[in-house]
């Protein structure tokens, strides 16, 4: 299952949710922060730490989330208005310029055999009054009463899931600007060494003791590495915008990076009897709780089964007259009176075509479709956790190898430079000395982004991720 789709309860839940009143919106369950403190970092390089606290304050994501979370409480509120006391108002002013007709016999008026046209009615009539209706059962305001509760439990939880994978993204981008900067601190120390030998190689031409050839091949080879440079730095810009963004930081915001710590990295192997209790990764618990939202979904069609039985009460003013009532006293013929009721209404669901058995064998199906998500998710955690461990240990194997390699190249540089120097080793072996110690250091650098992923993997597959906030 992709944890990252934000709209995995979406088809059949919103059913519940319309049903209970509450719309199916995501949500991250945090206080709302003012803009005032999401518009600046903090001053100085920015570490991992501050990267995710000012990530989860400031991304656009976790603040539209918070919104939907202030949404989702006033929808909630919807729900429970359905159990309250319903009163409307209503007022009307009728004029009616020609009245209708009715036919009477004779009889009435002392003409047998003849057919009276009688306008009832008057020209004029107004009225105002005031109705309430009031649910005294209806069981499927209940459990949407019921339903709108592990509603809130549902965002609770969906809100950790977006930390967890706000945490991740942030985490994996800043570790890959790191590793990048140290290519460039790299790449700077090896041109500063070709530098030197290009110094010394110039005073041996000139004195007739090195080739023009020889001069040439290393300012070939000064000129690659600074293109080289320059294309690390176009990465690294392109790097930090793209964590910026996962920040919410404005990209125009500049930011500095501490220096590369070698000795921050403690590496750990996990053990490979390790098992993964799935039932508290945050994934599993919200298909849970979706699994009690749709039993709730499947309650409320079964209430519609049930009878409803409500109170109902009106009261009205009304004024009738050949003259516009309003104003008017009773001797120019407008009369005033005053009518009310009261009573309850009692609905009886008799037969609907099987419309809402067929709804409930629906509902089942979901739920049972959602548990064998549930097994299926459990079962792909479970693969993600033995891969994060498999991958953390051979990253650490190389991680360990890769520094060997940087230690020996150096060596092997620093020697054959000597011996360059001594008239003991060509030119060409003291360029490949230098291209095998920059590739070297380069592959340790690519080793030590590969285990910082691995380990943010382990991490994650150990439902951990917030503890990189600490």
């Amino acid at each position: 299952m992709d944890v990252k789709n934000k709209g995995m309860m979406k088809p059949r839940l919103l059913g519940l949710l319309l049903l209970a009143g509450v719309g199916s919106t995501q949500a991250v369950a945090q206080t709302a922060v003012p803009d005032s403190m999401v518009t600046t970092v903090q001053s100085g390089p920015l570490t991992l730490k501050d990267a995710l606290n000012y990530a989860l304050k400031a991304s656009q994501a976790a603040r539209i989330a918070r919104l939907d979370v202030e949404n989702a409480q006033y929808q909630i509120d919807e729900v429970k208005s359905r159990a309250m006391p319903q009163i409307t108002g209503n007022a009307s002013l009728n004029y009616n310029p020609i009245l209708q007709l009715s036919a009477l016999p004779g009889e009435l008026a002392g003409q047998p055999g003849k057919t009276l046209m009688v306008a009832f009615g008057q020209k004029w009539s107004s009225g105002a009054g005031i109705s309430l209706s009031q649910n005294l059962f209806d069981k499927g305001v209940f459990t949407g009463l019921k339903a709108a509760k592990s509603t809130q439990e549902y965002y609770r939880i969906n809100a950790q899931l977006t930390d967890e994978q706000l945490i991740e993204q942030v985490a994996t981008t800043y570790y890959d600007v790191m590793v990048q900067r140290q290519k460039v601190g790299v790449i700077d120390t090896t041109i500063y060494n070709a530098v030197k030998i290009q110094n010394v190689l110039k005073g041996q031409f000139e004195n007739g003791l090195a080739k023009q050839i020889d001069l040439d091949r290393v300012a070939v080879n000064i000129s690659n590495m600074r293109a080289q440079r320059q294309q690390l730095l176009n990465a690294i810009t392109l790097m930090e915008n793209q964590l910026k963004y996962a920040m919410g930081l404005s990209i125009q915001t500049p930011i500095t990076m501490p220096e590369f710590d070698y000795t921050s990295i403690q590496t750990q192997a996990v053990p490979a009897g390790d098992v993964l209790d799935a039932t508290n990764r945050t994934e599993i618990k919200l298909l849970k709780q979706q699994e009690v939202l749709l039993n709730f979904q499947k309650e409320a069609y079964k209430a519609e089964y049930f009878p409803t039985l409500s109170l109902n009460g009106n009261y009205a003013y009304q004024g009738l007259g050949n003259k516009l009532p309003w104003f008017q006293p009773g001797s120019a013929g407008v009369n005033w009176f005053d009518y009310a009721s009261a009573g309850l209404s009692l609905r009886i669901p008799i037969f609907n075509g099987f419309a809402t058995r067929s709804r409930i064998r629906q509902a089942d199906v979901d739920i049972r479709k959602l548990q064998e998500n549930i097994s299926q998710t459990s079962l792909g955690l479970n693969l993600a956790y033995e891969n994060a461990k498999t991958q953390i240990n051979n990253s650490i194997i190389v991680l360990n190898t890769q520094a060997e390699n940087v230690e020996l190249a150096r060596k092997v540089y620093f020697n054959t430079q000597n011996n360059y120097n001594n008239g003991l080793a060509s030119l060409t072996d003291l360029l490949d000395a230098e291209n095998s110690m920059t590739e070297a250091q380069n592959n340790h650098s690519g080793a030590l982004l590969a285990y910082r992923v691995a380990e943010i993997q382990l991490i994650k597959a150990q439902g951990n991720l917030k503890t990189l906030l600490n």
